[in-house]
C-alpha cells in the first residue's frame, strides 16, 4: 500500500506533466483529482503511448488520455479481494477510496516481485567507430566510454538483465577486443554472452545475419550506445500482444525554429508565427523483430532503416512503441558531457 499523494495531479494538467508524475514515482501512475481528493481518472504509460500515437501534442490535457472510470476498491478491501480483481482486470493498479470517492491509498502490485525469466536474445550494436566524438574514441570504442562509473555498454546488458533477459550478442568491430575482454562470456553478470564479430562494418543490422540460424524467439536490438529507463520486460509483453513483424521505439524531439515564419499567398503576407515549436517522433534505436525476418537482410553494410523500409514497402506490419522514459542518444561529445553530468 502506497501513499497517492505522490502520483495526484490536476485535471487542468498537461500530458507532459502526467509523464513526469509517472517517471518520478515507482508505481508508474498518475491519480487525477479535484482540490478535494476526489479521484476522476488514471492515467498509466500505456495510456501515454497511445495518446502519442494518436499524435497528440505533450501539451494537450491529461483528460484527452486518461481513463475516467478507473476501478476503485473501499478502503477496507481485503488483500485476497485485491489480488483477484487485479488478476481478472490484468492491472496493476488499485485506488482504495472512502464514501465520498476521494483516495486514501492506493494498491500496486509488485512487478519485481513476479518477474519472469525472458528466453529472447538481446543483440546490442556495439561496432561503431563512434568518429563524431572525436579524441574520446581514439583508444577506446564508443560504447565502452564511462557514464557514472561504468562503460555504457555495461549500464544497457544491466538494464535488460533487470527485465529478465540473459542471452546475448555483442556485434563487434572497432576496437572490439576491449569489449570482449571486459564482458568475456558473461559470467561476471550470470548471462551468456557471444559475439558477432564485423570483418568490416555492417551497419546497425547487417551483423543480424550472423546469428545463429536456430533461433526461435523475437529478438531485441540495440543501438550499444543509447541509454535509456524503458523496461524491456513491457516492450516485449506490447510486441507480443500487437503480433507485429517488428516493432521499432520512437523518442519525442522538439525543434524550436529560432525566427519568426511567415506564410504567403500570392506574394501578399498572410501572417508570421513568432520561434514556432515541432515536435517530431524520431527513432529511438531500440527494435523488437521477428527472427524470420533475418533472411531479408543481407550480409553486408545495411541498416536498420533499410529492413524497416522494405517492410513498409511489402505491406509488412511494423508497430511503434514511443518511449517516454529517460532516453539519450551518446553520438557527439556534447551528447556524452551531458549525460555524464546529469549522473553525477
Amino acid at each position: 500500500m502506497l501513499d497517492p499523494a505522490k502520483y495526484f495531479i490536476s485535471p487542468k494538467s498537461s500530458i507532459r506533466d502526467a509523464i513526469e508524475v509517472i517517471d518520478n514515482g515507482a508505481a508508474q501512475v498518475a491519480l487525477v483529482v479535484n482540490s478535494n481528493n476526489k479521484l476522476l481518472g488514471l492515467v498509466t504509460d500505456g495510456d501515454v503511448r497511445r495518446g502519442i500515437i494518436r499524435n497528440l501534442s505533450l501539451d494537450d490535457k491529461i483528460s484527452s488520455i486518461m481513463t475516467k472510470s478507473p476501478l476503485v476498491l473501499s478502503l477496507d478491501a481485503k488483500k485476497a479481494e485485491i489480488l483477484q480483481l487485479m488478476r481478472e482486470k490484468l492491472i496493476h493498479h488499485i485506488p482504495l477510496v472512502d464514501g465520498n470517492g476521494c483516495i486514501c491509498s492506493l494498491e500496486v502490485l509488485d512487478d519485481l516481485l513476479k518477474k519472469r525469466s525472458l528466453s529472447n536474445p538481446v543483440v546490442i550494436m556495439a561496432g561503431g567507430k563512434g568518429e563524431r566524438l572525436g579524441s574520446l574514441t581514439k583508444n577506446c570504442p564508443k560504447p565502452m566510454l564511462e557514464v557514472n562509473g561504468k562503460p555504457i555498454l555495461e549500464t544497457i546488458l544491466e538494464k535488460c538483465i533487470d527485465a529478465g533477459l540473459s542471452n546475448f550478442y555483442f556485434s563487434v568491430n572497432y576496437l572490439k577486443k576491449k569489449i570482449i575482454d571486459h564482458f568475456g562470456v558473461g559470467e561476471k553478470w550470470g548471462v551468456n554472452i557471444s559475439y558477432l564479430d564485423e570483418d568490416e562494418p555492417l551497419g546497425t543490422c547487417g551483423s543480424l545475419k550472423l546469428l545463429p540460424n536456430d533461433l526461435a524467439d523475437d529478438l531485441l536490438v540495440l543501438n550499444g550506445d543509447v541509454l535509456t529507463d524503458l523496461e524491456y520486460d513491457r516492450l516485449m509483453a506490447y510486441h507480443q500482444k500487437s503480433r507485429n513483424s517488428m516493432t521499432v521505439c520512437t523518442r519525442s524531439h522538439r525543434v524550436i525554429i529560432p525566427f519568426a515564419v511567415m506564410t504567403s499567398s500570392d506574394a501578399k503576407l498572410e501572417r508570421f508565427v513568432e520561434k514556432p515549436m515541432y515536435d517530431f517522433q524520431v527513432n529511438a534505436g531500440v527494435y523488437i523483430l521477428k527472427p524470420s525476418l533475418i533472411e531479408q537482410i543481407p550480409l553486408k553494410f545495411f541498416n536498420m532503416t533499410d529492413l524497416v523500409d522494405n517492410l513498409l514497402d511489402s505491406k509488412s506490419a511494423v508497430g511503434v512503441f514511443p518511449i517516454h522514459e529517460n532516453w539519450r542518444d551518446i553520438g557527439n561529445p556534447i551528447d556524452f558531457k551531458e549525460a555524464v553530468e546529469s549522473n553525477r
